[in-house]
């Protein structure tokens, strides 16, 4: 029976126009950011950088935690051999950076977004708009809003924020 309901679950969200975004495991809760983001399957580079700066604890935390979490076609669109590099060990420092500055601590959903500027874990601000019914953060288009995980919630955006 929990295969059919896992099958079930997969099935939903492939039909639901962004295959991978499972919410809640087979027993029906939701995971962390990191377990949500995992098991997603369109977020495979940023688990992986994630893992590579050490950041997978801190994500794990309690929080809570907002994340701009950007797509794999989001990093597939940087010059190539940029993520590559930034994987190295001797980069670490860069990729934390990167990484916290999609993260603001407390959780956010999309009906609390209004046009703002918002501070990063990073310590530096991103810019969110709202016009016309869109979102934008830093010019990156919020593709898909309010994936819960219980430790806060995940933003998808299309476009790797990267600080000044």
């Amino acid at each position: 029976m929990k295969s059919i309901n896992i099958l079930t679950i997969t099935a939903l969200v492939t039909l639901s126009g962004f295959v991978g975004i499972v919410k809640a495991d087979h027993h029906g809760k939701t995971g962390d950011i990191v377990a949500v983001a995992s098991n997603a399957g369109s977020f495979n580079t940023l688990v992986a950088a994630v893992k590579a700066a050490g950041l997978v604890e801190t994500l794990q935390g309690a929080g809570p935690f907002t994340v701009f979490a950007p797509t794999d076609e989001a990093f597939a669109k940087l010059p190539k051999g940029t993520v590559e590099n930034l994987l190295k060990p001797e980069n670490k420092e860069t990729l934390v950076a990167i990484l916290t500055y999609h993260v603001v601590a407390g959780k956010v959903m999309a009906a609390d977004v209004k046009t703002m500027d918002v501070k990063t874990v990073n310590g530096k601000e991103l810019s969110v708009a709202v016009a016309g019914g869109k979102v934008t953060v830093n010019g990156a288009n919020v593709v898909k809003t309010d994936v819960a995980a219980s430790n806060g919630v995940i933003h998808v955006i299309d476009t790797v924020l990267m600080p000044k």
